[in-house]
């Protein structure tokens, strides 16, 4: 699926999806759901340049980058989907245990993810790919984590980008300490824009019920600690919409916990970064957190073991597809000829490159050894570990003694 199918759905093909479902897709649009006046956007799905919601707060952010910034950006965009999109299509023919799709959610982790600094840390979910690549991780480290041939096996210190957690809600906690010690270590509001360092945690809305979300919220704001909490709202919590999980949107609850909330269009690459790097700045000069809600959709399924169709109407896929976000970022590069066609086709062939080279490594990448599962179990020697790995030591030496190949 390319970024061009994507977006490829006209207003008058939507119209007759709408319409059998009209009721109830007005309902899930109205009140805090449908992006509101408040949400900060700065590139419409028309790809027109805008200051919505008082997004002129943040504008002088984009004004600050190159032409050669935001290319990047488009071949960040368009290159990390066309991963994502190979890795489901490997886990569909058996290559990966699960794999957990980002498809809509791009530019929220772009743009989100240029705005850290290389200090910065950030602790995501399951899904935060995107981000993982603005770090400089490769993507087979991603791919060998779903296979099962490794357990996220790269250094957080090295890339500033911890381990991916399965525990909905758990990496909120876990970036909040790490932002209360960055506090005690005397990095934050020196004025050092190479040591001054903020810490960023990454949740989706369905998360935001969970008790360690909350409980990270409360440490943070009594310690005013330098963390940004980045919540992509994709409207689903598996099956649940936002209206059977909140009564009022997500980026107002910071005001429970003494610190600002702020909704961005998080299709919107432009206003994502420009968002992010502004409450990254806020945390480094030890002004506290903040909640950025990025309000986005989940165009594919919540895992490769979920079926959407189960659950939400095909209709409301298709109204977000107008808003693809890399459609309308590909389109303002055009209009103010920062982009032409030649790049855009350089970019496609690099993707196309990208996906072929995943694809490669994936099929040919070795097994773990078995007695890895012992490895890295506690910090030092333990005995009962070790029992464990000569039983398993002694049972497959005995298919070899049997003749057992």
């Amino acid at each position: 699926m390319s970024d061009d199918v994507v977006a490829d759905v006209t207003r008058g093909q939507l119209a007759g999806g709408v319409d059998h479902h009209e009721s109830t897709l007005r309902s899930r649009s109205r009140g805090p759901f449908d992006g509101g006046p408040d949400m900060i956007q700065l590139l419409d799905p028309e790809g027109q340049r805008v200051l919505h919601g008082g997004a002129q707060e943040y504008a002088h952010h984009i004004d600050a980058l190159t032409d050669e910034d935001l290319r990047g950006f488009y071949r960040d965009l368009v290159l990390i989907r066309r991963f994502d999109l190979e890795a489901t299509a490997l886990q569909r023919q058996g290559e990966l245990g699960l794999w957990v799709s980002l498809l809509g959610q791009e530019a929220s982790q772009i743009g989100c993810g240029r705005a850290l600094r290389p200090q910065d840390h950030a602790f995501p979910g399951y899904r935060e790919h995107g981000i993982a690549w603005c770090r400089g991780l490769d993507p087979m480290r991603l791919i060998a984590m779903y296979r099962g041939v490794d357990r996220c096996a790269w250094d957080p210190k090295e890339f500033g980008f911890h381990t991916y957690t399965i525990v909905i809600g758990n990496q909120v906690l876990l970036g909040t300490g790490y932002a209360m010690g960055v506090q005690r270590d005397g990095d934050v509001g020196t004025g050092d824009p190479d040591r001054d360092t903020a810490v960023i945690a990454f949740m989706g809305d369905g998360a935001t019920a969970q008790g360690d979300v909350n409980e990270g919220f409360v440490f943070a704001g009594v310690n005013d600690s330098p963390i940004v909490f980045f919540c992509q709202n994709n409207q689903w919590a598996i099956s649940e919409p936002n209206e059977r999980q909140m009564r009022s949107p997500i980026y107002k609850r910071a005001d429970g916990f003494g610190f600002p909330g702020v909704r961005v269009d998080g299709n919107d690459v432009l206003a994502t970064y420009a968002v992010t790097k502004e409450m990254l700045d806020r945390a480094r000069s030890g002004q506290g957190p903040s909640l950025i809600e990025a309000y986005t959709y989940r165009m594919a399924a919540h895992t490769t073991s979920d079926d959407p169709t189960k659950y939400r109407f095909s209709a409301e896929v298709e109204m977000w597809k107008l808003r693809d976000p890399i459609a309308r970022f590909k389109t303002w590069l055009g209009h103010e000829g920062i982009a032409d066609h030649d790049f855009f086709v350089a970019v496609d062939a690099e993707a196309d490159e990208l996906a072929s080279n995943v694809r490669e490594a994936t099929v040919t990448m070795g097994d773990p050894e078995v007695a890895d599962i012992f490895d890295n179990v506690y910090v030092e020697p333990h005995r009962q570990v070790e029992d464990d790995r000569a039983v398993q030591a002694a049972y497959a030496t005995s298919f070899d003694d049997e003749g057992v190949a």
